[in-house]
């Protein structure tokens, strides 16, 4: 095996443990033992464990960076097509590579921490899921103008529509139901048709909800007390 062989191997093996087990969890013994090689052989490769994690991470977030990237930038794509290939862009990735989705998702932050001798910090997925983020605020600014939203809404819905397709994949990840290009369709059915049916002066019916209850016990209160008690049998009544 070569020395280049040797290093996708030891990457491919620490991507396994480090997705069932986390850095913490995982030794570089149980990476040698699993690659059949001595500890040196690691530590020749990457430095040891926090070199080879930082490896891992890097190759996984930047895989995942690019396809969502490469599925926004689609030339003359319609808004909900470019929702739909990014969407599909994050569960074809956890599909092809649910050990490297696990990873990012759960501990990637760590990366930065246990890389300081690197000159570039890589790509975290939060700092993924940041950059898509302003790239959808950028594509809701301009449909959302137009009908009279205030520009700086872009930037909320974006957050949370992102977020809402992280979460499901976080979930999809292991469940695997419903099918994927299914969980994409319903996911995209609930963000644009939410975003068709905005209201331009929504409101919180709960709020409203507490308020009258709030203003009723109010005047309850100021009754003398036979008056409290009718009241309160008529509403008995009335329920």
């Amino acid at each position: 095996m070569s020395s280049a062989e040797r290093r996708e191997q030891l990457i491919e093996i620490a991507r396994g443990l480090f997705a069932d087990r986390g850095f913490d969890g995982t030794s570089v013994e149980e990476i040698a033992a699993h690659a059949e090689v001595s500890k040196p052989v690691v530590y020749e490769h990457f430095g040891g464990k926090e070199g080879l994690y930082a490896v891992v991470v890097d190759r996984e977030v930047r895989t995942l960076e690019s396809s969502i990237q490469t599925a926004l930038a689609t030339p003359n794509a319609n808004y909900r097509e470019i929702i739909e290939r990014g969407t599909l862009a994050l569960l074809d990735y956890i599909d092809a590579r649910p050990d490297g989705f696990r990873i990012i998702a759960r501990d990637s932050s760590m990366a930065a921490s246990k890389t300081s001798s690197t000159t570039q910090a890589s790509p975290t997925f939060a700092s993924i899921l940041s950059d898509i983020t302003a790239r959808v605020a950028d594509i809701l600014v301009l449909p959302l103008t137009r009908r009279g939203y205030p520009p700086e809404l872009g930037a909320v819905f974006a957050q949370g529509l992102v977020g809402m397709v992280a979460a499901a994949g976080q979930s999809w990840v292991d469940l695997r139901e419903p099918p994927k290009e299914e969980l994409a369709a319903q996911l995209v059915n609930l963000i644009w048709n939410g975003l068709s049916g905005l209201q331009h002066s929504p409101r919180l019916i709960s709020r409203d909800r507490d308020r009258r209850t709030a203003e009723q016990s109010a005047s309850t209160a100021d009754l003398p007390s036979h008056e409290q008690k009718d009241d309160s049998t008529l509403r008995r009544g009335q329920q």
